[in-house]
């Protein structure tokens, strides 16, 4: 199984664009930062993540405010074809309460 579900906020937003197939895609920075409990042992979670929505989900989210706090679920896959670098795949989001990250 490969679901990632996480709160984020959006750090940085391309426009939308559509691919040569006509697909309407958003690139975007996404940064998450949490406590999480690791051996007994509280320790901080701090990572940057490029991410993608493809399709009907990505107006939605080129319409989302930037700072914005959100639950993202989607998946990993590479960048493309040929790269080792990983991109998050925006399935679906939502906003959540303030709260710092």
């Amino acid at each position: 199984m490969n679901q990632l579900q996480f709160i984020a906020l959006i750090a940085e937003r391309d426009a939308l664009r559509y691919t040569p197939a006509g697909m309407p895609i958003v690139n975007a920075v996404l940064q998450h930062r949490s406590q999480q409990m690791e051996a007994g042992i509280a320790r901080l979670s701090e990572f940057e993540i490029s991410a993608v929505a493809a399709g009907e989900i990505s107006g939605r989210f080129s319409q989302a405010p930037l700072a914005g706090m959100y639950q993202f679920t989607g998946f990993l896959n590479k960048k493309n074809r040929n790269s080792k670098s990983l991109v998050f795949h925006i399935i679906d989001f939502s906003a959540v309460p303030d709260s710092s990250i």
